[in-house]
């Protein structure tokens, strides 16, 4: 049976989520930031993570935003097949709902209409909206603003298989030094392996948004998250680059087949706050 939902429920529920996004952080990071203020051995360091601690308590005191910059809105859809929108057109529908979020949640609007002329659309808009069709008949969104402090540091390497599992890591771990301390440490590390160009750099945005908690359910790849975690926190990049044991909170890889002469590795970093929010309408 097809349910129709008028697309003013999209809007109501993107703007909600702009909000709500920017101004309370996901547990999982919180949680990761406090244990690793509680293990950290460097005293500077430990006095650093002290701070972020501080600020993401007064965040959650005033109801202001986390960070100030308040980032790009990039939206995940997860639309059932089952489902027909009425109202006006999706994407509209969306960027809407990122126009009222981000004037009326007073959150910094950083888009700019033209990549060279530099004009700022004073509403935040147009978002990145990724559509992607699931059974049943719920859509599932999530929006994840993006800073680009943390953006620009991000990287891709159009591998050859024999490189293989080491040379994914080497990749990896090259971005990540590069990055250093630009990306506000400590740092979400996605990664996006297989595919092609452009789906290998989804895929590693896609997973900034899933849970530190949850590692890879297919074993080799949580064993590499592992190792790949331990290995950036010896690099001595620390918390906002003054060094220490805690340079990455969470290693999170997903995957997609590829093709036969590819290996395509892809590294979104995230920042200390690593944003997203979720609900299901």
């Amino acid at each position: 049976m097809i349910r129709e939902i008028d697309v003013s429920v999209i809007t109501e529920s993107v703007k909600k989520l702009c909000i709500s996004a920017n101004k309370n952080l996901p547990c999982d990071i919180i949680y990761k930031i406090t244990k690793a203020k509680d293990t950290e051995t460097d005293d500077r360091a430990f006095s650093v993570l002290e701070e972020l601690e501080k600020n993401i308590e007064t965040s959650w005191k005033t109801g202001l935003p986390i960070c100030q910059d308040t980032g790009m809105a990039v939206v995940f859809l997860e639309i059932g097949q089952d489902v027909h929108f009425v109202g006006g057109l999706l994407n509209d529908a969306v960027n809407e709902g990122v126009r009222q979020g981000y004037t009326e949640g007073l959150l910094r609007k950083s888009v700019v209409a033209d990549p060279l002329k530099r004009i700022n659309t004073d509403d935040n808009t147009p978002a990145v909206i990724h559509t992607e069709i699931v059974k049943g008949d719920k859509i599932k969104i999530t929006v994840a603003p993006k800073g680009f402090g943390s953006e620009n540091m991000s990287g891709i390497k159009m591998l050859t298989p024999s490189h293989g599992y080491e040379g994914v890591k080497e990749a990896v771990l090259e971005i990540v030094k590069k990055a250093s301390n630009n990306p506000c440490p400590p740092m979400v590390i996605g990664v996006g392996i297989g595919g092609d160009f452009e789906q290998c750099a989804l895929l590693s945005k896609k997973a900034l948004c899933r849970s530190t908690d949850i590692r890879n359910e297919n074993e080799l790849y949580a064993k590499m998250e592992a190792e790949l975690l331990a290995e950036i926190n010896e690099l001595d990049i620390g918390p906002q680059g003054f060094g220490g044991d805690t340079t990455a909170l969470a290693v999170n890889i997903e995957t997609a087949p590829t093709h036969i002469a590819g290996l395509p590795v892809a590294v979104n970093i995230g920042c200390h706050i690593t944003r997203h929010d979720s609900c299901e309408v």
